[in-house]
Formats: C-alpha cells, structure tokens, sequence
C-alpha cells in the first residue's frame, strides 16, 4: 500500500509537470519549463485507493470507469484544495477562470481527470499484475 501511494504520488507529479510545461507552449516560453508544490504529492498519491474501486468496476465500460474516477479526482481536489486555502497554502488557484468552483476546481477540467483517471487505473492494475508474475 506504501509503494503505491508512492508510486501515485510520483506519477502525478510527473503529470503535472508535464502539463504545466505543456501550457507554457501557449506562452511561446520555450523552456517549457513545468512547475508542481510539495503538497501535491500526498494529493496525488491519494489515488493508490483506485486499486480495489478498479477492480469493482473492472467489468463496467470505459465511459462509465472514466466517469466516476473524473468525479472522484474532483471530489479529491475540492476537498484537498479548500483545506489548504484555508490554511493559505493552496498551490492553485483557479478563481479567473469560467467555469471554477470555489477558485479549487475547473469543470472544464473534467476531460482531463477523466482520462488521467483511466491513466490510473492502467497503471495500478498493471503494478498489480507484476507482483502475481
């Protein structure tokens, strides 16, 4: 469970940067330098307890899976995210934004979450399958 939440953690770190050096394309910052917090690595590693709902829903489609991780991460961020606003410590901010709630989620991140979701899922059920090989 220690390994995965590491794991997680790591993955969406990596994601992240990845993301935030993707958006400075749009800036022509040809660094594409890619930024994370310190405090996004216990958020992201909060997704190792996708592990036993992906096998709940390992039956079920794509559309459907996809949809309740999307939920779940925006769940995740809401709670985590006015936590730390509370506490003036919240890495993101996402009030200029149209389509915000409370400046800590995006809904027209939903498309997002939905296939870092999935991402998820693959890559847990994947490090699942190696420890039974």
């Amino acid at each position: 469970m220690k390994n995965k939440f590491i794991q997680c953690g790591l993955l969406g770190w990596c994601l992240e940067i990845f993301w935030t050096g993707l958006k400075s394309l749009r800036q022509r910052k040809m660094k594409l330098m890619g930024q994370s917090s310190i405090w996004m690595f216990p958020i992201y590693g909060m997704a190792f307890l996708f592990a036993p709902l992906s096998k709940l829903l390992r039956r079920r489609s794509a559309w459907f899976r996809g949809s309740v991780y999307m939920c779940l991460i925006f769940l995740m961020e809401y709670v985590s995210g006015t936590i730390l606003k509370k506490r003036n410590c919240c890495p993101w901010d996402y009030s200029h934004a149209k389509l915000n709630i409370h400046g800590v989620i995006r809904l027209d991140y939903a498309p997002v979450w939905f296939l870092t979701g999935l991402l998820y899922e693959r890559f847990l059920t994947r490090t699942d399958r190696r420890k039974t090989l």
